[in-house]
């Protein structure tokens, strides 16, 4: 099952994953209010669907909401899911393959909208 988790870590800081069965496919930076987290998950739940997805390893462009697939220096590949504004709210981990980074790319604008959310920051106060 998919569902985002809002967590919070020593710092008193926020972050939100993405998460299948209990595989982080993607994960936030750190906020320092609970709300910013929030409004990234909902910011996800709302436009993933229709986000683009490009490919920066072929040297394709994008702009507005979109899902990029990059190289990383060991070669392997990742996902980022860019807002309108450029900033970037989520990353994958590095996939050895092409294909596998595109189907987390896929599998987030399929399953976000209707994902629960847990917010697990009460159990860590």
């Amino acid at each position: 099952m998919h569902k985002f988790k809002i967590l919070k870590n020593e710092k008193g800081e926020f972050r939100v994953q993405f998460v299948y069965n209990s595989e982080v496919m993607v994960w936030s930076e750190n906020y320092a209010a609970k709300a910013s987290a929030k409004n990234c998950v909902e910011s996800i739940k709302k436009n993933a669907p229709g986000a683009a997805i490009v490919d920066l390893t072929k040297e394709e462009t994008g702009s507005g909401y979109r899902f990029e697939i990059d190289a990383a220096k060991s070669g392997e590949t990742f996902v980022r899911f860019r807002a309108a504004n450029g900033e970037i709210m989520v990353r994958s981990e590095t996939y050895s393959s092409k294909s596998s980074a595109r189907n987390c790319a896929e599998s987030v604008k399929k399953n976000a909208p209707e994902a629960p959310v847990e917010d697990e920051t009460a159990a860590t106060a």
